[in-house]
């Protein structure tokens, strides 16, 4: 298990903790702010230590998504968010999935683009609970839409030009 792997590693635990205590609460955002920091920092490590790896990746994109999972079920239940928020929630969800499968029926594997778009995407969507207190939620959720409805668009773009 190299470092890289380990801080990797770390963030499911973390994830999974969060679980245990009320959302927007000062425990569970250590915890989140811990495992978004793991997820800031894995691949930089990796990359300095020359420690990338098929396993490495494979295991980013498993904690990724354990910390996502967790905070659907956390805080999508104590937001506030607007039907038309939903909505575009929604579509975008569609657009990233039908390129997931578009890259899955001709390559036969899952992959998941690093673009600057996704990586802006992810930093808004991380920022969005620690803003609640003093950004509305309408317009935080609308930046953050902006910036996943042009990840999704690249990543469809992406998957037809392969």
């Amino acid at each position: 298990m190299t470092i890289a792997n380990f801080i990797t590693a770390l963030r499911i635990p973390l994830s999974l903790g969060m679980l245990f205590f009320p959302a927007l609460s000062m425990p569970f955002y250590f915890l989140y702010v811990t495992a978004g920091f793991t997820d800031m920092i894995d691949g930089t490590v990796a990359r300095l230590k020359n420690q990338t790896s098929g396993f490495g990746a494979a295991l980013d994109t498993a904690a990724d998504t354990v910390f996502a999972v967790v905070c659907m079920i956390k805080l999508l239940p104590v937001l506030s968010l607007p039907v038309w928020l939903w909505v575009w929630i929604g579509i975008i969800g569609t657009v990233k999935i039908f390129g997931i499968v578009r890259v899955f029926a001709a390559e036969k594997k899952l992959l998941s683009e690093h673009t600057v778009m996704n990586k802006l995407t992810g930093a808004l969507l991380f920022i969005l609970p620690l803003t609640l207190n003093f950004v509305d939620i309408r317009l935080s959720g609308s930046i953050a839409c902006i910036a996943a409805s042009f990840a999704a668009l690249q990543e469809v773009y992406i998957s037809l030009s392969r």
